[in-house]
């Protein structure tokens, strides 16, 4: 008889359910939409997202004070946030140059204060009231949309047609909250 201790049951039983779990996931992500990103393409994102931030924050000691957040959807970056001057909101972007993985850029960093943690916390909620309406919407293809809100303002990006974009868009104008939307979609017609 062969004996296995507990942590061993539990290793084995945490590692089958998490590969139980992802492939769940892997179907829910893509399912039967050829335009959904595979589960590379968002792991991809994610690493070019870190490796970015890491870039940034060591290009300049001026970045440690900052607000910059770094979204990337199947390779084109979002930069949003706050930076003291204008060469630092240059540098961020320069530090993306050359970098695997980025088609593009959208540079939407401000020149501004750092914004209060309340601000942060009504951003969080506008965008959780954005993606909500968008769930709720039939016309919207939510799971292919990355919604960031910063300083009130929203970002929407994916790969959408022009017509699901528009719809994004009229879903978000629904919302309150936001004083401006800002459209980084790639179009796919």
């Amino acid at each position: 008889m062969i004996k296995s201790s507990p942590a061993a049951v539990s290793a084995v039983a945490v590692s089958f359910f998490a590969v139980l779990a992802l492939s769940g996931c892997a179907t829910s992500l893509t399912g039967n939409d050829p335009e959904a990103r595979t589960p590379r393409q968002i792991i991809d994102d994610q690493d070019t997202e870190m490796v970015a931030k890491r870039l940034i924050l060591a290009s300049d000691p001026r970045f440690e004070e900052a607000h910059v957040i770094v979204v990337c959807y199947n390779g084109v970056v979002l930069l949003s946030g706050q930076v003291e001057s204008d060469d630092l909101k240059a540098k961020a972007a320069g530090r993306l140059n050359g970098l695997d993985n980025v088609r593009s850029v959208h540079n939407e960093l401000e020149v501004a204060s750092t914004p209060s943690l309340p601000a942060r916390i009504g951003d969080a909620w506008i965008t959780t009231k954005v993606k909500s309406a968008m769930v709720s919407d039939p016309n919207v293809h939510a799971g292919r949309i990355n919604v960031t809100t910063v300083d009130g303002v929203v970002y929407l990006m994916g790969d959408l047609t022009r017509q699901e974009a528009d719809d994004a868009v009229a879903v978000t104008q629904t919302v309150s909250g936001p004083r401006k939307i800002v459209k980084a979609f790639e179009y796919v017609d």
